[in-house]
């Protein structure tokens, strides 16, 4: 099965900015997304959650890493985590035995689909309040480093998966 998670792979990655110039005294807002796509999105469906939830099996937990970096110096680290509880519904709704709660931003989704289970997990969203304050004014290249990874399941091997943005320019102009 090792094999098959190596097919999974970090995509679409997009990092966005708010503005082209930025003062030293203010922030720059930044928009972050991207897709985990392939074995493990695939494995993750109801027949799965139903063999591993019997097997006692009964959380996903996805970790992000994220390495904001300006002139290869990393100027901020983020790390968050997303999970999936299986648990037993009685739900009229779902016509299942075992569903998934998502557990995105410290908030519970329960979603109405498999499909929307997959996007809430694996499609990550994020807006990033960068303080310019420790960099020096002039001309800065940011770049986002990410680690995505996730432990040993009935339905999936550990693994970590590594990818970098596009690049963004900004200008950090000196407050007078």
């Amino acid at each position: 099965m090792a094999s098959l998670d190596q097919a999974s792979s970090i995509v679409n990655i997009v990092i966005s900015k708010s503005d082209d110039r930025v003062r030293t005294n203010g922030s720059l807002t930044l928009g972050l997304s991207f897709r985990i796509e392939g074995q493990i999105r695939a494995v993750f469906e109801q027949h799965n959650w139903e063999k591993a939830y019997n097997k006692h099996d009964n959380t996903f937990r996805l970790t992000t890493n994220v390495d904001l970096r300006s002139n290869r110096k990393v100027i901020t680290s983020l790390m968050f985590v997303r999970k999936a509880i299986l648990f037993w519904t009685r739900s009229p709704k779902i016509h299942h035995r075992i569903w998934t709660m998502i557990v995105k931003d410290d908030n519970s989704f329960y979603p109405s689909s498999v499909d929307e289970a997959r996007a809430l997990l694996f499609d990550i969203d994020k807006v990033i309040d960068l303080n310019v304050n420790d960099l020096k004014p002039g001309k800065h290249t940011l770049v986002a480093d990410i680690s995505v990874s996730w432990g040993k399941h009935l339905f999936s091997n550990p693994c970590k998966l590594r990818a970098r943005s596009n690049e963004l320019q900004f200008l950090l102009e000196h407050t007078s």
